[in-house]
């Protein structure tokens, strides 16, 4: 696995609100994030934010235009923060983005180039948007991938299956969380 880091990606106030099922995410997220502490794993809270004015947004770019029509990811807006079930803690880092791939308009790759990290664990909502397009990125980039599947969500539970059993399985590992939790346990 190398050196890792879990990256917990748009687990906002805001975005848990619309995608949350009620099927336990947060708790096994917070799994997720206790186990990766204990294991020494650094742990990346990626949020989305966009400057007030949108100066940031072109209406060429749909997903973006329509999230700040609705009201979504204002910087500094209490919405757009990591939710309080699965905060930051000191020593953890807090990244935030411009668009889509945790990558994008952020300094995540410089963070984890500085820590010398090579492979990423990522979780987040949603598995359609975030998760998927900073998979992308993440190959391009060369870095090993683990995707904890019930660690990420999505408003269509049909594509989430799709995208974590057809798709993601060709690039990455794909784990549970309690599966991944035995494993970095024994090493």
């Amino acid at each position: 696995m190398g050196n890792s880091a879990l990256l917990v990606m748009d687990v906002q106030q805001d975005v848990v609100a619309i995608a949350d099922d009620g099927s336990g995410y947060l708790p096994r997220l917070r799994r997720a994030i206790d186990g990766a502490r204990a294991a020494g794993i650094t742990v990346i809270y990626v949020k989305i934010a966009l400057r007030p004015g949108d100066s940031e947004v072109s209406p060429r770019n749909k997903v973006i235009t329509n999230a700040v029509r609705a009201g979504l990811f204002a910087e500094g807006a209490p919405g757009t923060e990591i939710h309080h079930d699965v905060a930051p803690e000191e020593g953890d880092v807090v990244i935030t983005k411009r668009r889509g791939s945790a990558f994008s308009g952020s300094d995540l790759d410089l963070v984890l180039r500085a820590r010398d990290i090579d492979s990423l664990v990522l979780t987040g909502i949603a598995t359609s948007a975030v998760v998927l397009s900073t998979l992308w990125h993440a190959i391009d980039l060369d870095f090993g991938l683990t995707v904890l599947t019930d660690a990420c969500l999505d408003t269509d539970p049909e594509v989430h299956t799709m995208l974590t059993e057809k798709l993601f399985p060709q690039w990455a590992d794909v784990l549970t969380v309690e599966d991944w939790l035995k494993d970095i346990a024994a090493r």
